[in-house]
């Protein structure tokens, strides 16, 4: 039997697991539950199992690994004394000796390579990188063309999870930026890791489009974005702004502006932190394997926001590559690399008119108060336009310039 708490408490068979309990008066499903999820036990659990085997809170919390600020107080106590302890047994970070990754394929701007993300890592320049966006595997027992084991135990997952973050924060240049997509509930164990070395800037909720009933629990209807970069300012923040929304039917106002039609700029609406216009992808149009893929719109608009052109992005997981497809045409550097087969990503780059197109109407898209198609709907259904206000615009106000219609 596995995990920590197990570990601790000197359980390794179901046999020492129905005799703790019955010592305990813990069920077994309860004492399951606490060392699958690496949760500390209740207080009235603790107690009996505090009395079964005089083991203290401390020593029990720093064998699951759990440091609250009562365990970090005691080890900063006598930190002298525990990295004496640690310290042989300590892996650098850049310690993967073995070599597992090659070249498979590159471009002017970029290079893709096949193997074990960590030990790229491990062979590239400490603190190159502008962006790292990463989206790893959810751990949700999913089918990937890599063959990769999507189902492992909570510990190991995490442990992985640490790992090649800690990697991605040493690639990183002061004043990058790192984006993790993944569930809130691992993203919320990856902020605590983050918030130790890097500055928190967001966490964006990208809504999920789709509605499925899941019993006993709040639907869970966004991914998590978590937003940090190296140092308190980010080297690079290119605003975007996105048109106001509209009825997609009558093309009138979702909201009520009220007074303040005359003051929204004409370059759009500030993005906020929920994001809303991020599209599945789900037409086979776009899609270009089995498996869940990222949408063109979100990494366009992440490199945008965050890189300039000539700006390197790094991508630990690629996936379908829409990473380094958006990076291509939007003419940042990129290193990538995919632990399975590379093939699809490969091929999208033979086939990439049609996304260089789809990014050309994105952008055409964003920071502009109304699109061509939103202007010409409106007109005709005799709804405002920013050059309603124009006679009231002063010229200490030149974002309130009056849009010009096409």
């Amino acid at each position: 039997m596995t995990g920590s708490l197990f570990k601790t408490l000197g359980i390794y068979t179901e046999m020492d697991l129905k005799a703790f309990s019955k010592s305990t008066k813990i069920s077994t499903k309860k004492l399951k539950y606490y060392n699958e999820h690496n949760i500390f036990p209740s207080y009235s659990d603790f107690k009996k199992i505090e009395e079964a085997t005089s083991i203290s809170e401390i020593e029990l919390k720093l064998g699951m690994g759990i440091f609250d600020e009562k365990v970090i107080n005691a080890i900063q106590a006598n930190s002298k004394q525990v990295s004496k302890i640690i310290e042989p047994e300590t892996v650098p970070r850049d310690a993967n000796s073995k070599v597992n990754h090659k070249k498979v394929f590159e471009t002017e701007l970029g290079e893709l390579y096949q193997g074990d993300c960590l030990s790229l890592m491990d062979n590239i320049e400490k603190e190159s990188i502008d962006l790292i966006f990463a989206d790893p595997p959810f751990n949700l027992d999913k089918k990937y063309e890599s063959g990769i084991n999507d189902n492992i135990s909570e510990q190991e997952y995490l442990k992985w999870n640490e790992e090649w973050i800690l990697k991605c924060i040493d690639l990183l240049k002061e004043g990058g930026s790192l984006f993790i997509w993944n569930l809130p509930k691992w993203n919320t164990y990856s902020s605590n890791i983050l918030n130790n070395y890097l500055e928190f800037k967001h966490w964006i909720a990208v809504d999920i489009k789709y509605r499925l009933p899941i019993k006993n629990r709040l639907y869970p209807s966004h991914y998590s974005l978590l937003y940090y970069t190296k140092g308190k300012k980010a080297n690079t923040f290119n605003e975007q702004r996105l048109p106001l929304e509209t009825c997609r039917h009558c093309a009138g106002d979702i909201r009520d502006y009220g007074g303040y039609k005359n003051k929204l700029s004409t370059k759009g609406i500030n993005i906020t932190d929920v994001w809303y216009d991020i599209p599945p992808v789900r037409h086979s149009k776009y899609k270009t394997r089995g498996s869940n893929e990222l949408s063109l719109k979100l990494l366009e608009r992440i490199i945008s926001l965050t890189t300039n052109e000539g700006d390197t992005v790094f991508d630990p997981f690629g996936g379908s590559g829409t990473t380094y497809i958006a990076s291509e045409i939007l003419k940042r550097k990129w290193v990538g690399i995919e632990i399975g087969d590379t093939e699809s990503i490969q091929s999208r780059f033979k086939d990439i008119e049609w996304q260089k197109d789809y990014i050309k109407k994105v952008q055409q898209n964003k920071n502009t108060l109304f699109t061509e198609a939103q202007i010409k709907k409106r007109i005709k259904l005799g709804h405002w336009l920013p050059t309603d206000f124009e006679n009231e615009v002063t010229n200490k106000d030149p974002e309130q310039i009056s849009l010009k219609l096409k």
